[in-house]
């Protein structure tokens, strides 16, 4: 089965043909990011903009790509929720019309659900249940996958995402958006143990997080820096602070694996890029004894792959849009779909 997956839900117009869920024969990404930089974070407006602007040509280099037509697809997927609500309407409209003109399904498909997808594209072993983490720019989610569309949140962020705080963190020290790879470049010219940052815990839910605080840590000691005229260690900064959200992430997911006995541990989303973070899951899973599976970090980012994947399983189950199809900003990854 062949499908054809569109994602616009944040700044990324993507597009791509994905066979029978797991092989992807072509994948195109039409980027912002270099846009949003002088702005120093995404603006809603422009990226509905560029979206309109770019998704019939990126539509049209993805199906160039697999050497396909439209009418060789045999559906239609699109990314519905969650994300930014103009962006997202862009992608849903589109990818309606073209399932009207094709008379082709259309498949919904939950932004999330499509990340934890990526893992199914990079491991063709990989198969439910398993636990996985799910570290993007707006979730922190620890999901148990208990089969290709059930879905079971077990820990969650109750602020801040841990993608947002690094973005948050970035622009305090200066660099420029996105923020979460300029902070892992620089982390790396350091070593980890200058700076003292909190570890934020949730009262009575262990397996909770809060990234506000430690965020306003890092917040507080560039700013006292600044305001006594001392140097801030920016690198030393910026490795403390990977390597704190690296602990609160990793030793959550392995405390759920604990809990639950899992032995088969996913992760990702684009902060699953983040190489602390790998490190410090890799680890981890060699002293649980587990099986660890990360994508590879052009699966990490927002991409329409993940989205055709993950879309197959829900043809299967019957999770078929229609004309009526709407796009949401937020969503559980648990909610039935549309």
């Amino acid at each position: 089965m062949k499908i054809l997956a569109i994602e616009t839900s944040c700044d990324e117009t993507a597009c791509a043909v994905v066979q029978d869920g797991r092989e992807v024969l072509s994948s195109a990404i039409f980027s912002q990011a270099q846009e949003h930089k002088l702005y120093g974070g995404v603006v809603p407006e422009i990226a509905s903009r560029r979206h309109a602007e770019q998704i019939v040509q990126t539509t049209g280099l993805a199906l160039e790509q697999a050497g396909l037509g439209l009418p060789d697809m045999d559906a239609i997927a699109v990314t519905y929720a969650p994300g930014l609500i103009g962006a997202l309407l862009v992608g849903v409209n589109f990818a309606k019309g073209l399932s009207l003109a094709l008379g082709k399904p259309l498949i919904p498909v939950h932004h999330i659900r499509g990340h934890i997808a990526a893992c199914y594209i990079a491991h063709a072993e990989l198969a439910p249940p398993f636990l996985c983490l799910v570290a993007s720019g707006g979730h922190s989610h620890i999901v148990e996958v208990l089969d290709y569309t059930a879905f079971r949140v077990i820990g969650k962020t109750r602020d801040d995402a841990a993608g947002e705080a690094f973005d948050k963190a970035a622009r305090v020290l200066g660099l420029p958006y996105p923020g979460g790879v300029e902070i892992d470049k620089l982390a790396a010219t350091a070593t980890p143990g200058k700076y003292s940052l909190p570890n934020p815990k949730v009262e009575n839910r262990p397996l909770d997080m809060s990234f506000s605080g430690l965020k306003t840590a890092v917040v507080n000691l560039a700013h006292n820096a600044a305001q006594k005229g001392e140097p801030l260690d920016k690198a030393a900064l910026a490795a403390d602070f990977s390597d704190r959200v690296a602990d609160m992430l990793s030793s959550r997911l392995f405390a759920a694996a604990r809990k639950f006995a899992y032995k088969s541990i996913a992760c990702c989303g684009g902060v699953s890029a983040n190489s602390q973070l790998r490190s410090r899951l890799e680890r981890d899973a060699k002293s649980a004894g587990a099986r660890l599976y990360l994508p590879p970090l052009h699966l990490c980012v927002d991409n329409a792959a993940m989205i055709g994947a993950q879309a197959f399983y829900e043809y299967r189950v019957g999770n078929i849009g229609d004309s009526a199809l709407n796009a949401y900003a937020s969503m559980d990854i648990a909610q039935p779909t549309h």
